[in-house]
């Protein structure tokens, strides 16, 4: 029974996606870049990270449909993503923010590109996701 549950478990964990390879504490001082134009705050109102209000608020972002916040006006190409069911996850999330209008296929808002610590950021970010 021993060796059946350990050989699970084993198999699982091949067969689940491989997440990005970063470190949150490296992302949440990379995330400085990021809050000129975006805020961490929750949904109780707690202001994680006070930011500026260009972009949306990243509490959450891990896991939601990409360009559905709420009251956030998105570019006509980046809201397409929710039609076709994008949702973020730290793989996707290093794509975006390495180019973002290569990966919306389109015009985004963001213009920022970072080259490099996009796995670190996406990391940290998930640590405010469920």
């Amino acid at each position: 029974m021993k060796t059946l549950l350990t050989a699970t478990a084993a198999m699982l964990a091949l067969a689940a996606p491989a997440l990005a390879e970063g470190d949150a504490a490296k992302g949440e001082k990379d995330f400085r870049q990021c809050k000129a134009c975006h805020m961490i705050q929750a949904p109780d109102g707690e202001m994680i990270v006070r930011g500026g209000p260009v972009g949306p608020n990243l509490y959450g972002v891990i896991g939601r449909t990409a360009g559905t916040v709420e009251d956030y006006r998105y570019s006509k190409d980046h809201a397409a993503l929710a039609d076709k069911g994008v949702v973020w996850n730290e793989e996707n999330i290093v794509e975006y923010i390495t180019d973002p209008s290569e990966f919306i296929g389109g015009r985004s808002k963001m213009t920022f590109k970072l080259r490099k610590g996009g796995e670190n950021i996406a990391a940290y970010l998930a640590t405010f996701s469920e």
